[in-house]
């Protein structure tokens, strides 16, 4: 057993993974030793094979991923959340450009149309490219010709907004 695919890590149960993880850490020791009577051509292979053990065993100990320095759980509520429907976003502003939208009914279009009447122009600028048209924060500062950094904040300030407009449209229901 040399490779585990993702989805089988993501598919297991605790028993699966407590059984998986011995089996790695045997043909770890194992590869290592074939790696001191390898010749540099071998070696090459080699390394690559302990360092995919390496890979799993750690991915398996831990629980996550390796590499990943915060968890999902830890990350910011802006780089976890979706406030609005990608695909709603994009018809709403498809309208903008002369597109009819379409799978929006008159009460959702209202409700966007508030909302983006509380941002500030530069905002609902940032936020519809983004969000809307899924354009990139680089990209977004080029054709703005304002900074990344900039962008950014701006549509961390929109998100603020509609996320409390949001909250409060979901407490009248």
């Amino acid at each position: 057993m040399w490779c585990i695919e993702q989805e089988e890590v993501e598919h297991l149960d605790s028993n699966g993974v407590q059984k998986l993880l011995p089996e790695y850490q045997i043909s770890l020791k194992s590869v290592e030793q074939l790696y001191g009577s390898a010749d540099a051509d071998d070696k090459k292979v080699i390394a690559g094979m302990v360092s995919d053990c390496k890979y799993v065993i750690e991915w398996l100990s831990s629980g996550r991923r390796p590499g990943n320095t915060r968890g999902i759980e830890r990350r910011a509520g802006y780089e976890r959340e979706i406030l609005l429907e990608p695909v709603r976003m994009q018809n709403f502003t498809a309208r903008f450009n002369a597109v009819p939208s379409e799978g929006l009914t008159e009460d959702q279009r209202f409700q966007l149309e508030y909302v983006l009447g509380l941002l500030s122009r530069r905002e609902k600028e940032c936020y519809m490219l983004a969000k809307g048209e899924g354009f990139s924060h680089v990209a977004i500062a080029d054709m703005l010709q304002i900074s990344a950094g900039s962008v950014s904040e701006y549509i961390q300030r929109a998100q603020k907004k509609v996320s409390s407009v949001t909250d409060e449209f979901m407490s009248l229901i």
